[in-house]
């Protein structure tokens, strides 16, 4: 069936809203601050991740989807094996699912006036099966942040599993978690910001991209053969356009 195939579609993307910290691997408040206390005025990358922090821990007390359709924006799109659907039509279903996963950010990129937001990370999906995410967020009138936008998709082949060589009483020092802030260059007085650059079209028209209305953050998506989900992430920066975030994800195989 038509719907059951979009369900299975919703839940590889949905993951991006799991939980970033909810769990003991969620990076502190105090690495948060730490690794993004360079962005200047609005545009505060530490923003996004505060808003998925306190996405999770409610997504453990009250469920994924029910927190997720809070976080929405009207007209929010996951993107799955058919293309990007709208969340509020699969919503229901979804909250019935009983699907969940875990997630942390690795990167969030911010256009200069902090409107619009991309973050991408990994996740750990309830199965165990593990990969990468990226999600859009823009600023609503009341200054706090809504998704618009969300992809996943599993790594293809799995690493392999973690073997736990460590013997009772050992002392285990794990790495700090790091996210990287990008924020765009701010555009001068009376100097406007040269265009991003031109992109293909996509296959039968399966494509689109946002600019920022400050014309300094460039995002797209595109739906790809083979149930390909491409995204990518583009900023100004110090006078020239740099790719910030590319994923090609792919689908989930049908069982």
């Amino acid at each position: 069936m038509k719907l059951s195939v979009q369900i299975v579609c919703v839940a590889g993307s949905l993951i991006a809203l799991a939980g970033c910290s909810s769990g003991p691997r969620g990076p502190s408040n105090a690495v948060i601050a730490r690794a993004l206390t360079n962005a200047p005025g609005a545009a505060q990358p530490s923003t996004i991740v505060a808003t998925e922090v306190a996405y999770a821990r409610e997504a453990k007390e009250r469920g994924q989807f029910v927190v997720a359709a809070d976080y929405a924006a009207p007209g929010a799109l996951i993107h799955g094996r058919s293309g990007p659907v709208s969340f509020a039509a699969n919503v229901a279903a979804l909250q019935n699912s009983g699907m969940s996963a875990d997630w942390e950010s690795r990167a969030v990129v911010m256009s200069c006036d902090g409107a619009v937001a991309i973050s991408q990370g990994r996740f750990t999906d309830q199965d165990g099966f593990v990969g990468n995410y990226v999600t859009a967020w823009v600023r609503q009138s009341d200054n706090s942040y809504k998704w618009v936008y969300d992809v996943a998709g599993r790594d293809d082949p799995q690493p392999p599993a973690r073997v736990d060589r460590t013997d009772e009483g050992d002392i285990v020092v794990t790495a700090i978690d790091s996210i990287e802030g990008l924020v765009a260059t701010c555009p001068r007085s009376g100097k406007p910001i040269p265009p991003p650059p031109a992109i293909p079209i996509g296959e039968d028209g399966a494509s689109s991209a946002q600019l920022s209305s400050d014309g300094t953050l460039r995002w797209r998506w595109e739906h790809r053969a083979g149930g390909i989900k491409y995204v990518t992430a583009e900023y100004f920066y110090q006078g020239q356009w740099v790719t910030a975030i590319e994923e090609s994800l792919a689908s989930p195989t049908e069982e």
